[in-house]
């Protein structure tokens, strides 16, 4: 059986180290960015950056009709920070012009946790996940304020001043977390987006 194929949108942010991290998870990971490139992946990973940025990126590069149809097709999508942003049904403290794939039924909080300099580190149980918490990277985070009844809550802060916001979350081929474990060397969520892809695959 051959490895998944799962892109990383590479328009902007965390392009290399999602990449290399999901090259040790087992699967065949390229860079999309263009339509042509999305076409040949059973999976696509939206990397943490600017938000506001990537949604602009995504009209220039004409890459939002084809993911809008491949979500609604079931390709399975992970989104780490800008990521979750950008697959949340509703952002607040976004600009107007912000404009993502709605793809998962949750209001999201733009840069909640603070800016660059409020950036911080701290433990995150992942439901599904084996191996104790992550060691969770927040760079001007989003949390999840909001899910919607079919939205499956993976994992909340586990200490400090934003204690039990959401910050990992699953609604059927999609998943977003708040936090980026491409940073870490934890290749644990990869290989379970991974498994998800192979399994949808």
């Amino acid at each position: 059986m051959r490895p998944p194929v799962v892109g990383v949108l590479a328009l902007q942010g965390d392009v290399r180290e999602h990449l290399a991290a999901l090259a040790a998870a087992g699967a065949h990971a390229r860079p999309v960015r263009r339509p042509v490139e999305l076409d040949a992946v059973d999976g696509l990973v939206i990397p943490g950056g600017e938000s506001t940025t990537i949604s602009k990126l995504v009209d220039i590069f004409e890459l939002r009709e084809p993911i809008d149809k491949r979500i609604a097709a079931g390709m399975p999508v992970y989104g780490s920070c800008a990521g979750m942003i950008m697959l949340a049904g509703e952002v607040l403290d976004g600009r107007p012009d912000q404009r993502g794939f709605a793809g998962i039924e949750m209001t999201v909080r733009r840069n909640a946790f603070g800016r660059q300099v409020d950036s911080f580190e701290a433990p995150v149980e992942v439901t599904g996940v084996e191996g104790g918490p992550f060691h969770g990277v927040f760079i001007r985070a989003p949390w999840v304020e909001r899910v919607g009844d079919g939205v499956e809550v993976l994992g909340r802060v586990a200490g400090g001043p934003a204690a039990d916001r959401i910050v990992a979350v699953r609604q059927g081929n999609l998943l977003a977390t708040s936090f980026h474990p491409e940073l870490t060397g934890d290749r644990r969520l990869h290989a379970y987006f991974v498994e998800l892809v192979r399994a949808t695959a």
